[in-house]
């Protein structure tokens, strides 16, 4: 599953309380991703029109089953047989994996993590070990504005993450924030549907791990960052506060170096500076030149193009002509 599809479940999984209620749904959505700096241009360059102008993707409920897939590839997921089919639009073929054995990866990929971020040569790399006390803001701010998203009536609603240095500002002592701009609709049952089969799966298979989020990702994240759980947590609590369905989202991610980190900046050549945030911005972020405090690391977004509740049971079968790939 693409990074900017698990922001918007994990989105909408806090959101939705609504018990599991069996109905059929199928969506499509229009999701696009863009990493800052020159990793990012490497990646954007590879990715061509689907970086700039988005991906179509379709989502389809019945029962016990569930297709997400696009034109290149696509996921079955059986949770009564508790088996998951990937498939390879082009070369129509299909994979087949159990929980089990997903489980049995996503524990592997946790015991790699951890033994990676242990041998790490630039430990600590999370912000409750090194050193310095940080704490997390949450500001959720309801605009009044509102627009027609896939043929409902939503408003905007902007949540402000903030990780900063404990009694300092985030530009006097460095740190990140992350901003969610959602367009949330009154409450669509079939669309709670979805969020409420994703989070049944992961629980089977991943445990407490957010759903949407790419496993061996997760593993990394977890692994360097145990207080990343921590942030997510808060987030969670203030936005079971929010009523509704979200329709889109457009995430921000920005690395923000504190005035010690700027000054180390200038006297090295590395441009992305020393601290948590210098780190962050070197291995995943844009190269900034040195005078830039505040600098974007990815841009993403997801926006719900149709809902639709007739869908047939071709919609979440294995396509006529595959072949299972051993």
């Amino acid at each position: 599953m693409n990074r900017t599809t698990s922001f918007l479940i994990a989105t909408a999984l806090v959101l939705s309380t609504a018990p599991l209620i069996h109905a059929d749904v199928k969506t499509q959505h229009k999701t696009s991703f863009k990493l800052e700096g020159m990793l990012g241009g490497l990646i954007n360059r590879f990715a061509g029109d689907a970086a700039k102008d988005g991906v179509i993707s379709t989502t389809a409920v019945k029962g016990s089953r569930q297709l997400r897939g696009s034109a290149q590839s696509g996921r079955i997921i059986d949770l009564t047989e508790e088996k998951v089919y990937d498939l390879d639009m082009r070369k129509k073929e299909y994979r087949v994996t159990t929980f089990a054995e997903l489980r049995k990866q996503w524990q592997d990929a946790q015991a790699r993590a951890e033994k990676d971020a242990k041998s790490s040569q630039e430990q600590p790399t999370d912000p409750r070990q090194s050193g310095k006390q940080y704490e997390v803001s949450v500001s959720v701010k309801e605009t009044g504005q509102s627009k027609a998203v896939a043929g409902h009536n939503a408003r905007e609603v902007v949540v402000t993450i903030t990780l900063h240095e404990k009694d300092k500002t985030l530009d006097a002592g460095g740190g990140m924030e992350l901003i969610d701009t959602m367009w949330i609709a009154p409450k669509i049952a079939a669309l709670d549907e979805i969020t409420q089969f994703d989070l049944k799966f992961h629980k089977a298979v991943y445990g407490d791990m957010v759903a949407g989020a790419d496993p061996a990702q997760m593993s990394m994240l977890l692994a360097s960052y145990p207080s990343f759980k921590e942030l997510s947590d808060k987030m969670s609590g203030e936005l079971k506060k929010l009523q509704g369905t979200p329709l889109a989202t457009t995430m921000e991610l920005y690395a923000v170096k504190s005035p010690e980190d700027m000054a180390s900046a200038s006297t090295q050549d590395k441009p992305s500076g020393g601290g948590l945030m210098g780190r962050l911005a070197g291995k995943f972020g844009p190269k900034p030149k040195a005078t830039e405090a505040r600098s974007k690391v990815f841009t993403s977004s997801d926006e719900v193009v149709s809902i639709d509740t007739t869908v047939s049971a071709e919609d979440t079968a294995i396509p006529a002509g595959f072949k299972e790939k051993k």
